[in-house]
């Protein structure tokens, strides 16, 4: 019985490992905007390599479409578009909603999402320099794009940031080895 107990534990390890080795995490900031008519921002989150690919999205908040609506109700992904960078370079080619990425907007504050390089949504990560991209538009307001350079993979945990002007607050991106 002891080596059974013994085997689960290494196997438990072994399997645990890697989930807590080099991993990524974003933070979103969605500022309080004083306007008349608030809406809540469409936000596209993606990494792109050196030559510009995109390699991985990480998070797509929009306005989902709600099961069992009528045929005629407005559809939340018909203003993915909107968010012009990304649709250009990922959105338009697609199927939504994108499993482990879409999810529905958020509110004013600070949000945050933790990735694993070679599991879920983000594919192993060669050696090299990649963009960390984040897009934001909304409705009867404007669109912002921050973009934080970060070099796979880190040595060290760091942290870097880029702070949008309207649309976006503080985008922080940290990297742990």
């Amino acid at each position: 019985m002891r080596q059974r107990t013994v085997g689960t534990l290494l196997l438990l390890l072994l399997w645990a490992g890697p989930a807590a080795a080099q991993q990524l995490e974003i933070s979103v900031q969605i500022p309080q905007l004083d306007v008349a008519e608030y809406h809540r921002p469409y936000v596209a989150a993606w990494i792109e390599d050196g030559d510009r690919r995109v390699v991985a999205n990480l998070l797509l908040w929009y306005q989902q479409d709600r099961p069992g609506a009528p045929p005629n109700a407005e559809r939340g992904s018909k203003w993915l578009p909107d968010l012009r960078q990304w649709w250009r370079r990922s959105g338009r080619g697609l199927s939504l909603p994108v499993d482990g990425v879409s999810s529905a907007t958020r509110p004013v504050g600070e949000h945050a999402a933790r990735f694993d390089p070679g599991r879920g949504v983000v594919p192993a990560l060669a050696p090299g320099d990649y963009q960390l991209r984040v897009e934001a538009a909304r409705e009867e307001g404007g669109r912002e794009l921050v973009e934080i350079g970060f070099a796979w993979p880190p040595a060290a945990i760091r942290t870097l940031t880029a702070a949008g002007t309207r649309e976006l607050g503080m985008v922080r991106l940290t990297l742990e080895p």
